[in-house]
């Protein structure tokens, strides 16, 4: 007996003796790391030290599903942060008044009294507090108080606050985007958390609203916008609405803040317009630089097309002159000359008559007259920018698209390098609204419906002299709608309005800007036109003899200062806010004026603002003006006299044949 219980007490402890040395091991000697399944979801991970934000776009916390947002250099604009709701169930409670108290230490918004009354309930479930953080979580869970719980949540978090607010848009409180970007890659978003990220620079954005800002405070306008982009690659830089708001304050934001006036407000895009009249002239050969047009007012029913009084332009003027004075009756000149039908082939090609692509759901239709309301009128009002109402950013692509080497490309808020997963779920863009026809290429053009193909693009000679160029930009891809000779002139012709136009305010040196001025007054409520309040717009290039990027500024209803000397039009203040804006952004882009070659580039670049007409040649001018508007005027009438004839004879037709049935014999 004693021996079979000493055996019996070495087996024991032979066996504590194994216990305990392989807790010693795991805990003291060789401790094992937790697994994440054990740790709380709400705590994250320690941070790595990264002082250049170089891994900055791969920041994302455990157990957050939505996936971060990050401007193109990996600077976060919106991300998820771990969050917990508290809930009780009551019924497991043992002391409700004791239960609150304690939870108002830790939740000091916490209504003590509305608390202990909800937790005396005869519930199963109720909440106590939405989006607590981690700490409070721990603090709450080492209270001790039975029928407690907690259910892991997330909430997302805009760091940078009103930076491209309009933009980033929100999400609703289960996580849905509502608005921007959120709502246009919301199923993106939640399937891959892979850091979606934007073409936009916060370092663009930022100095971007602050000129615009001051711009808007200085002219005490209600509202502006801005926008700068790469004219090669389509990818937006910067996109700025005033005003605007905090981005996480998205639910209480006012309408006015939260709407987007680059891509959702309609604005008559007045002078800017010219541009395109003048380049569908040119691309049509309709009109060359030596062609004239009249400046003489134009009488049109009980309307009067004419310039501002202070203009005291020539009676006739070339082209160039007619963008750099930027007349009104020489532009619907032009636009007659080339015609209703031409008119409408052009603006429908530029993407005029649809939403601009863009990857944001308040992308807005144009507003633009029927084809059947298409006469003469509209003709000419069209030519100078007024009867028709475009976003910004359809203005800067058009633009864009006259400049580039004459290929229109599709506006993007995502960064050209990111791969496929960057695209929306669907793989498809806004769908644009029907059409009355398929649109037409102009002459030259690859025809409607024809795959898309990138096109070659070579800038001017001269930009061989600027030595301190940065790397050449990316090949343009899209519909070619402009023929890369035709492009090389309309660059001249809006340097010309820089150097010697309405736009004078805008140079800054070095930097070659080129661009057109733009001011076209309100429609009010009525429908009718305000006077004396405006919307003033610029849209410009830099540099204009090697494009790189588009940057367009617009005041809404801007007032007169001192400095204007009374004056509300675009070249007294969206001009000269455009020119601040490129000389502070042109470096930060890696772009340095050069004016070592200034000489020489504006040279190459020169264009008289009265070219010569070439031996041989009979320029449009005095005694041969095919879009005089009186002819116009009356080939309109001649027009509808006979469609009303030929209505009438076919109604008495119609009756004729009525009558002759009536009175057929039946037959049998």
């Amino acid at each position: 007996m004693h021996t079979r219980l000493i055996g019996v007490g070495l087996g024991f402890l032979f066996l504590f003796g194994l216990v305990a040395g392989k807790l010693s091991l795991a805990t003291v000697f060789m401790p094992m790391a937790p697994e994440k399944r054990q740790i709380a979801s709400q705590v994250p991970e320690i941070p790595k030290s990264d002082p250049k934000g170089q891994i900055a776009g791969d920041f994302a916390l455990p157990d957050v599903h939505r996936a971060s947002i990050v401007d193109r250099n990996g600077q976060t604009l919106a991300l998820s942060l771990p969050v917990a709701q508290v809930y009780a169930n009551p019924m497991e409670l043992i002391d409700a008044p004791d239960a609150a108290k304690k939870l108002k230490s830790v939740l000091p918004q916490l209504d003590e009294a509305e608390t202990t009354r909800r937790l005396s309930l005869k519930k199963q479930f109720v909440y106590i507090a939405r989006d607590i953080s981690p700490v409070q979580e721990i603090a709450i869970n080492n209270l001790g108080i039975p029928g407690i719980y907690f259910e892991a949540s997330e909430r997302r978090h805009y760091p940078l606050g009103r930076t491209a607010a309009q933009i980033l848009g929100g999400v609703d409180i289960d996580d849905h985007g509502v608005a921007g970007v959120e709502r246009f890659f919301n199923e993106r978003l939640n399937k891959d958390r892979t850091p979606l990220r934007l073409s936009l620079d916060v370092r663009i954005q930022a100095v971007a609203r602050e000129v615009t800002q001051a711009a808007m405070d200085e002219f005490q306008a209600i509202g502006a916008a801005a926008i700068v982009m790469d004219v090669n690659t389509g990818e937006i830089i910067s996109m700025v609405s005033l005003p605007d708001y905090d981005a996480n304050d998205f639910g209480h934001a006012p309408a006015d803040s939260r709407f987007n006036r680059a891509v959702t407000g309609m604005y008559e895009p007045g002078s800017t317009f010219k541009l395109q009249t003048a380049a569908m002239a040119i691309e049509y050969g309709v009109a060359h630089i030596w062609d004239r047009f009249s400046t003489i007012p134009i009488h049109i029913g009980r309307f009067t097309i004419s310039d501002i009084k202070t203009d005291h332009f020539a009676p006739w003027l070339a082209l160039p002159d007619v963008l750099a004075k930027s007349s009104n009756p020489a532009a619907a000149h032009i636009a007659l000359d080339v015609g209703a039908k031409k008119q409408q082939e052009w603006l429908r090609t530029m993407g005029f008559f649809n939403r601009v692509p863009i990857e944001l759901p308040e992308a807005g239709r144009p507003i633009v007259p029927s084809s059947k309301n298409w006469g003469v009128s509209t003709v000419m009002t069209v030519g100078f920018g007024h009867g028709v109402a475009e976003p910004p950013l359809a203005i800067v692509r058009g633009t864009a698209a006259t400049v580039n080497g004459g290929i229109l490309i599709k506006p993007t808020l995502v960064a050209r390098d990111q791969g496929d997963d960057s695209k929306p779920n669907d793989g498809t863009l806004p769908a644009p609204g029907p059409s009355t026809s398929p649109p037409a290429a102009p002459a030259g053009a690859a025809p409607a419906g024809a795959p898309v193909v990138p096109a070659a693009f070579k800038p001017d000679a001269s930009a061989d002299a600027t030595g301190d160029a940065p790397s050449p930009p990316l090949t343009p891809e899209g519909l070619r709608v402009v023929s890369e000779e035709n492009s090389r002139l309309i660059r001249k012709m809006l340097r010309l309005d820089v150097t010697q136009g309405t736009a004078r305010s805008a140079e800054v040196p070095g930097y070659f800007v080129g661009g057109k001025t733009g001011t076209a007054e309100k429609v009010g409520p009525n429908g009718r036109y305000l006077k004396h309040v405006n919307i003033s717009a610029f849209t410009s290039i830099f540099p204009m003899n090697a494009p790189r990027y588009a940057v367009y500024v617009m005041l809404d209803s801007p007032h007169p200062t001192p400095k204007t000397h009374g004056f509300v039009t675009s070249g007294w203040n969206a001009a000269p806010t455009t020119g601040k804006l490129i000389a502070r952004i042109g470096p930060m882009l890696g772009m340095f004026p050069d004016t070592k070659n200034a000489a020489k580039i504006d040279a190459d670049m020169a264009i008289p603002l009265e070219p010569g007409i070439p031996p041989g040649k009979r320029a449009l001018g005095p005694g041969n003006d095919p879009g005089d508007p009186r002819i116009a005027a009356q080939k309109e009438k001649e027009e509808k006299v006979a469609a009303k004839a030929a209505e009438k004879a076919a109604k008495l037709a119609a009756k004729a044949s009525e009558r002759s049935a009536h009175h057929s014999p039946e037959r049998g």
